[in-house]
């Protein structure tokens, strides 16, 4: 292709609002966006200019695996974005590039692994029984979400990351302000510098310890010097941000699995295709509204006859990735033991989300306790009904109201 067919091809930019959606309905938008190609261009709610957004799988991959494509540069610069906050903050670990954002995760490395996870697998277990057991106690009907879907995922990842009981619900309460644009920028951010002032002092408390939760690992590598105490909070920030976002992910999931009784009758009868079946819901649900953080092209690069120019911002779609044809014959179909299953829910590359194991292991513990011990557990209202969340950045129902 010709440089000069290059430059001509530059395709319409859509707007894409941040549309506040019901049930697991895949985005209209961004089903357009897929219709109109592979590469196209998009205008966000918030920040300036616009942006590329890639689609294919395979091209999701590319960009988010390629040095050609960094997401330091966005410091300073006004991007079109999806929410009024999450401005890059300088130094935070969602927008290093390797090498810094290498070192900064090897960091708390240990307390994803499979042992690191497995640590917590039967403490968990404990609390998600107590938590269900006090469910059914109470009789229905109940909102699965307040019952079970938040108090679970908020006490894994509190002690995974080594947060004392007492600020386990201010955490909570942190981390939905953030997560919401529905309060405005400032409110979010102040949420945000609280949430990381919480952490500075727990780091602090801990620059000599031995204990394998990720603010021990955090304080253990500051008293090292390996990394500074405002990469540690950054960090932290962003890992207890991202353990809560289990409570939307299985919120669509049950949603999903109430009102397609036949796919919950199936988990039932087949206990052994769960985990395959899990990734499945994982590939189909759409566990987020728009785009994440953008990306910068570092030097100019051609995607699918489309020349991205340097300094040129891109966005990438992991939902439209799992919904790509050409890896996933019948992609809107929901097929339990669809394999291979390459799905892309946990991003790629070197910003792969660090808590995809635990996020699996939540997953599995949450379909496994509800399908066997509420074996008659049904929506208590009609599907249309459920509410769900506004303005939120990661899609979910406000309650799930339920019988048995």
């Amino acid at each position: 292709m010709t440089e000069e067919t290059l430059a001509e091809t530059l395709p319409p930019v859509t707007d894409w609002p941040a549309l506040d959606l019901n049930g697991v309905d895949f985005d209209p938008v961004l089903a357009e966006l897929m219709r109109q190609g592979p590469v196209t261009r998009i205008k966000l709610p918030n920040g300036e200019g616009w942006a590329w957004l890639v689609t294919r799988h395979d091209d999701v991959r590319m960009v988010t695996n390629d040095p050609r494509f960094g997401r330091e540069a966005v410091m300073d610069r006004q991007v079109t974005r999806l929410a009024p906050h999450f401005i890059p903050a300088r130094g935070a670990v969602g927008f290093l590039d390797p090498p810094d954002h290498t070192r900064l995760r090897r960091s708390v490395a240990a307390a994803f692994t499979a042992r690191g996870v497995e640590r917590v697998r039967e403490k968990s277990r404990r609390l998600l029984d107590e938590l269900v057991g006090g469910m059914l106690r109470d009789g229905p009907p109940a909102d699965l979400v307040a019952s079970v879907l938040t108090p679970f995922p908020i006490a894994v990842i509190c002690e995974l990351m080594g947060v004392p009981a007492a600020d386990r619900h201010t955490m909570h309460t942190w981390t939905q302000l953030i997560l919401s644009s529905a309060h405005g920028a400032q409110v979010s951010e102040k949420a945000k510098n609280e949430m990381g002032a919480c952490f500075a002092d727990l780091i602090g408390l801990r620059e000599g310890s031995t204990a394998e939760d990720v603010t021990s690992l955090l304080g253990a590598a500051v008293g090292r010097e390996e990394i500074t105490t405002e990469e540690a909070v950054g960090l932290a920030v962003l890992l207890q941000i991202g353990g809560e976002a289990v409570t939307n992910n299985s919120g669509q999931m049950f949603y999903l699995l109430l009102t397609r009784p036949d796919l919950a009758e199936r988990l039932r009868a087949e206990p052994e295709i769960r985990p395959k079946a899990i990734d499945e819901l994982l590939r189909h649900i759409p566990h987020r509204n728009a785009v994440g953080l953008s990306r910068i092209a570092l030097e100019d690069v051609e995607i699918r006859g489309h020349r991205i120019r340097a300094g040129d911002a891109v966005y990438v779609s992991y939902l439209a990735a799992n919904r790509d044809p050409e890896v996933f014959p019948d992609p809107d179909t929901i097929d339990l033991t669809r394999s291979p299953n390459p799905h892309v829910s946990f991003g790629f590359g070197p910003h792969y989300c660090p808590g995809g194991m635990l996020a699996r292991l939540e997953s599995g513990l949450l379909v496994d306790t509800l399908l066997d011990r509420v074996p008659d557990l049904r929506l208590a209202v009609p599907p249309e009904q459920v509410p769900f969340k506004k303005g939120a950045l990661i899609r979910g129902p406000e309650a799930l109201p339920v019988i048995w």
